[in-house]
């Protein structure tokens, strides 16, 4: 019996350091699949989701990039930059709580994939595009940046890279006319090649302070 309890005594502090480890990794896991700035996914986490769940769904699948971005970071500092960005990533963050996938693609673009269909996207897109250029706080004042979106509507079983590169193409359209949304019409490619959008990335909205 003394043992036994003296084995049991010996034994706790290894399983609580091990639980401590668990622990440790576990959260090591989750901030490696966080973009650290806006608490959304990464992109290889939410491409390896996305691609399960366009199997089996139905979807709108939506690439946001921000308009006049570059021109806030100028004209306020990288700060009010990032405020922004952790903006938008609550807009998304709220949009997805409890069925949709969102992530951070890199710089100030986004990705996000909606339950829904192609009667309603474009009422989805409108509503996004609403929330986005909304004034947030920073410093005591309110800024806003302008959103491009282009949206896609999909039926299960479509390929996710194809969905995406068909948004991405309707959102350089909605950036080319000056902002807002812009609903693609299928799957089929309407660009020879992406790189053609590049052109688009600048924006044609300037970054704001609101009401100014």
């Amino acid at each position: 019996m003394n043992a036994t309890l003296t084995a049991l005594a010996a034994a706790g502090p290894l399983a609580a350091g091990w639980s401590l480890h668990t622990l440790r990794l576990h959260r090591r896991i989750e901030a490696a699949r966080r973009d650290p700035l806006t608490g959304l996914p990464t992109r290889a986490w939410f491409e390896a989701k996305a691609r399960r769940r366009l199997v089996r769904s139905a979807a709108a699948v939506l690439v946001i990039d921000l308009d006049g971005f570059k021109a806030l970071n100028d004209s306020y500092g990288h700060a009010a930059g990032d405020a922004a960005l952790v903006h938008t990533g609550r807009v998304l963050a709220d949009c997805v709580r409890h069925w949709g996938l969102a992530a951070r693609l890199g710089g100030d673009e986004f990705v996000l994939v909606l339950p829904t269909n192609a009667h309603r996207v474009r009422f989805e897109a409108s509503r996004l595009h609403a929330r986005l250029v909304r004034p947030f706080a920073y410093e005591g004042r309110d800024l806003a940046v302008g959103a491009s979106i282009g949206a896609v509507a999909t039926q299960p079983g479509v390929d996710l890279s194809a969905a995406l590169r068909r948004a991405d193409e309707a959102m350089y359209a909605a950036k080319q006319t000056g902002g807002g949304y812009f609903v693609a019409l299928g799957l089929a490619p309407a660009l020879p090649a992406v790189n053609g959008r590049r052109a688009g990335r600048l924006g044609t909205t300037k970054g704001t302070e609101a009401g100014g």
